[in-house]
């Protein structure tokens, strides 16, 4: 691709692509194969001893999912990029690649189950330590700080209690320290937030969600400075947490209408949320462009709309929480976000339920919240399916 002006970024999305082959295909080819051949000998020893770009092995390298990493690159206006296998694969990884015994990893509570996980119960297998921090105390973050603290890991939105970081702020904070700047940016997507605009050195995704956007596969991928994705590319070449190369096609052609399907569904995110905030059924609702959104400021600062995310709390409980997921009847019940399909899930008894009920506490996991994945269908129908369960929990 090549142009004579700087292209926007839905133009990068649709037209960046593996260079044609001799057949002159139009749409992106698919290079299903796990390996590559050499003409000579020498080309082969070449390409092993780094002398040359040529692929080995799908493992290493691959041109469709180089095309997917490369891509996400550009809209996140990083260096680099390297796709993975799942978003959890991005984030283990962006940690085990950066990260030794010995180090100190500052992170956000406020984070996905599986992360806290990684972060709870793994890293210190390998000594490494860490340190969670408030989402909303951001300006006593620095008192965390440790003389062998080496990252800074957050997420803005938070999965899933939509609470909002500010990127400037942490970023500098990050700088001031000399610290590996680490986001997921996985519930904005680069149509709607660019971390590295912020100062961030990583930013990450699962790919699952947002960027395939119709729950067909699964991927992850991290982009960001070039000598830190070099560090994270000698890592996962031996490590195998390889995204294959069909996934990878699904997902680059995904991007192609990603900034069309993010502004509809934050259109119809909007629509949901106001609509609840009316509802007596709930405690509370929350989403980043609700003005009643505590860090709403934020939002707009550094989001040019806030997703498609809502959330809220049923006044009620655990056993309020799961009779309003029976009584649904068009959104879909499954473990998954960003699809063209509304979901709804209970994370105090799916994504949150291996952690105590104090974990859950301290991570704002409340017993009654709901987290609504708003899709592609009509926001009314959407708001009809709620409501309509809504109604079902004083029967």
């Amino acid at each position: 691709m090549s142009s004579e002006r700087k292209l926007h970024p839905s133009t990068i999305a649709v037209r960046t692509q593996t260079p044609r082959t001799a057949q002159m295909e139009h749409s992106t080819p698919l290079f299903l194969t796990s390996s590559f051949t050499f003409e000579t000998a020498e080309a082969m020893r070449a390409a092993f001893a780094d002398e040359s770009d040529d692929n080995i092995y799908s493992r290493y390298s691959n041109p469709t999912v180089d095309e997917f990493a490369h891509k996400i690159a550009l809209l996140e206006k990083c260096e680099a990029g390297f796709a993975v296998a799942s978003g959890m694969a991005a984030v283990f990884n962006s940690f085990m690649a950066l990260l030794k015994t010995g180090d100190h990893l500052l992170c956000c509570r406020s984070m996905f189950g599986g992360t806290n996980t990684v972060v709870t119960k793994f890293l210190g297998r390998f000594g490494i330590e860490f340190t969670m921090v408030d989402a909303e105390d951001i300006d006593n973050w620095e008192a965390s700080i440790k003389p062998n603290t080496k990252m800074l890991y957050l997420e803005t939105p938070t999965n899933p209690q939509l609470e909002l970081i500010d990127l400037e702020k942490a970023g500098k904070l990050a700088k001031k320290h000399n610290l590996i700047y680490n986001v997921d940016n996985c519930f904005a997507t680069p149509f709607l937030q660019t971390p590295a605009d912020f100062g961030a050195d990583l930013v990450i995704h699962s790919a699952t969600k947002w960027i395939d956007g119709q729950g067909r596969v699964l991927g992850g991928v991290i982009a960001g400075k070039k000598e830190l994705i070099d560090q994270v590319y000698l890592f996962c070449r031996n490590s195998g947490p390889t995204l294959s190369a069909f996934n990878a096609w699904v997902l680059t052609k995904s991007l192609e209408t990603l900034e069309v399907r993010i502004s509809r569904h934050s259109e119809n995110a909007l629509k949901v949320a106001l609509a609840l905030e009316k509802n007596s059924q709930l405690e509370w609702v929350k989403y980043p462009f609700l003005p009643s959104h505590p860090q709403y400021e934020i939002a707009k600062k550094q989001m040019s709309a806030g997703g498609g995310i809502v959330c809220f709390e049923i006044k009620g409980g655990v056993e309020a929480g799961r009779k309003f997921m029976d009584a649904l009847q068009l959104l879909s019940l499954t473990p998954n976000l960003g699809d063209s399909r509304s979901i709804a899930s209970h994370p105090a008894s799916t994504t949150h339920s291996k952690l105590s009920d104090e974990e859950r506490s301290k991570v704002g996991i409340t017993p009654g919240l709901i987290r609504i994945s708003v899709g592609l269908e009509h926001p009314d129908d959407v708001i009809y399916d709620i409501e309509q369960a809504l109604t079902k929990l004083n029967q």
